[in-house]
């Protein structure tokens, strides 16, 4: 099931919400950052690779999706996944390195 079509009248502030959460999900794992540096320091360039790739994943589906291309491929339900899953392997892998 499907939710409510936004009128276009409230496309503005749709998009307005969007970026402020975006801008504020930068803002957050700037700080978390911040304050684990010299904690993640020997993970940086994994870090910043597994970052790049999650997000010209999300840029990438969603102009496919903005396109109007709602057909699924298998690749890329496989893509969107193995971002996640390295992601939450980086994390155990820092968490278990750092004992």
């Amino acid at each position: 099931m499907s939710g409510p079509v936004p009128h276009a009248s409230n496309a503005g502030s749709i998009k307005r919400a969007e970026l402020t959460s975006s801008v504020g999900a930068g803002i957050l794992g700037a700080g978390i950052g911040v304050l684990i540096a010299q904690w993640l320091r020997p993970y940086a360039l994994l870090v910043l690779a597994l970052g790049i790739a999650m997000h010209a994943w999300g840029m990438y589906d969603k102009h496919r999706l903005e396109a109007g291309e709602l057909r699924q491929v298998w690749w890329s339900e496989l893509l969107y996944w193995s971002c996640w899953v390295s992601l939450v392997a980086l994390l155990v892998f820092v968490v278990i390195g750092r004992r």
